[in-house]
């Protein structure tokens, strides 16, 4: 019995990682997430998840390009390196608390779906959809297959 396909929202700085560093390095480890609602989710990844790569924190927030999860979760090796931003001196090998997935470049938008854009087709992704409701700033979040659907189809009308 196959597993059903899910979706995903990660949002990164592009000044931290861009959509254009995925393309050139083609798989990355999704590292630093240290929210547990987040790491849970990402927790559930599967491989062949989609993935929307958001960018945040820039003058034009939006989904920029398509990404597809790599492999399951295993923990993030930065929350053991002391001198990473990550370090969490709580975290041990046999009880890591953060956990990360790789991320696949799939491939860019043709026309990027801003924020504003997202933002006027709420109804249509209804009041569950993380990224647009009110006091949710998750890294990494939910999308439905249809809410997928929606997005998508709003590349080109941006």
């Amino acid at each position: 019995m196959s597993t059903r396909k899910r979706y995903w929202l990660m949002k990164s700085e592009p000044s931290d990682f861009s959509i254009d560093d995925l393309q050139r390095v083609g798989t990355e480890p999704w590292t630093g997430v240290r929210n547990y609602q987040a790491r849970n989710f990402m927790r559930q990844m599967q491989v062949g998840d989609g993935v929307l790569f958001y960018h945040s924190n820039t003058q034009v927030p939006g989904i920029y390009g398509l990404g597809e999860v790599a492999c399951t979760s295993y923990p993030d090796p930065t929350q053991f390196e002391r001198r990473s931003k990550y370090f969490d001196e709580k975290a041990t090998l046999e009880e890591p608390r953060w956990y990360l997935v790789d991320v696949k470049y799939v491939r860019h938008l043709d026309n990027p779906v801003p924020l504003d854009l997202i933002r006027t087709h709420a109804d249509a992704l209804g009041e569950e959809f993380a990224l647009i409701r009110k006091g949710s700033r998750l890294s990494v979040l939910p999308v439905t297959a249809a809410q997928w659907k929606i997005l998508l189809g709003l590349e080109h009308k941006a």
